[in-house]
């Protein structure tokens, strides 16, 4: 069933995408056996390519396809490629999309280089072909979310994170990739500056939309590819648990930090904390908020044109909030 509705949002960009495949395979290809066995491995198992698919639906609900949104495509992927392979590592783990994940394989080290060769290749396309706009897009990006990926695990530590916090740690560690695949697929058609950052706001309101939901699935029966309360464990501050924070007694307020930041390898007082934030209605709140995002998001489109792209946009984004995993 998810297939098909990414098929369906494929389409009017499917030959784009089947040319952008080719792009990406040359722009990993290298003379060293080892990291061409590595990056074989990464292609084959890639995901839905939502981001690059964000690239080509801006570019072409203002205009046509041009090399630049390739090269756009090509580089948001291969940073989006990179953070994931950075992520496994600082996060020890051992799968990815159900695969094992690069430092599972290979080992942290190769792993950590593997990860820093793909973020230099997409560096190194802005360069060669000229796109110093979609290598200061790229840049900001890259800067962004390690700066955001910092500051929660400096507020993870002392547990004070408030919903400002919150969103300035998503808008820099998730919705920041999302908004430059979006103004980087503008940048590819104009060289209009407003233009560009009317689509990064779209796709900022796009990821940020986009990572509540990611909370949300913490708190689900659904199988993500991630277990049930994981983010609990890891001591991510999440939407739904801040808001029930803001919502409870001083002692419950101490029994959530307890539960947090001392037993949350303990199943059964995880589950007792997940059943908690249900009650206190923190699922219910960000839903809410994410719906509001993404219709701030939707109505940045209100004066596009329509078009086949267009109706493909707006359904890739009712997609991101109304995906099982």
């Amino acid at each position: 069933m998810q297939r098909k509705q990414i098929d369906r949002l494929k389409a009017p960009i499917s030959e784009e995408l089947i040319e952008f495949e080719k792009r990406f395979r040359q722009s990993l290809r290298t003379k060293v056996p080892l990291l061409d066995r590595i990056t074989h491995y990464i292609v084959k198992r890639k995901g839905k390519q939502i981001r690059p698919m964000f690239v080509f639906l801006v570019t072409k609900i203002f205009g046509e396809i041009t090399d630049s949104s390739y090269t756009a495509a090509s580089m948001i992927e291969l940073l989006h490629t990179a953070t994931l392979v950075h992520d496994d590592v600082v996060d020890d783990s051992d799968m990815r999309r159900g695969f094992f994940s690069i430092n599972a394989l290979w080992k942290n080290k190769i792993a950590v280089l593997v990860g820093d060769y793909l973020l230099s290749q997409g560096l190194l396309l802005a360069v060669e072909r000229n796109e110093f706009e979609l290598l200061r897009i790229l840049s900001r990006a890259v800067k962004d979310m390690s700066e955001g990926e910092l500051l929660q695990i400096e507020k993870a530590r002392k547990m004070d994170i408030d919903e400002d916090i919150y969103f300035d740690i998503i808008r820099q560690k998730t919705a920041s990739l999302i908004a430059a695949a979006c103004a980087s697929g503008r940048a590819a058609g104009t060289t209009d500056a407003a233009e560009i950052e009317k689509m990064r706001l779209f796709g900022e309101k796009v990821g940020i939309a986009f990572q509540i939901k990611d909370d949300l699935f913490d708190y689900g029966e659904q199988d993500i590819g991630k277990p049930l309360g994981i983010d609990i464990k890891e001591k991510k501050m999440t939407l739904p648990l801040i808001y029930t924070l803001n919502h409870s007694s001083p002692k419950e307020k101490r029994w959530i930090i307890n539960t947090v930041k001392r037993y949350n390898n303990d199943k059964k007082r995880v589950k007792a904390l997940i059943d908690f934030v249900k009650q206190r209605e923190g699922l219910v709140y960000a839903q809410s908020v994410m719906l509001r995002y993404r219709d701030e998001a939707l109505q940045i489109l209100e004066d596009v044109p329509e078009s086949p792209a267009k109706v493909a946009l707006i359904r890739l984004v009712h997609f991101v909030m109304d995906r099982k995993k």
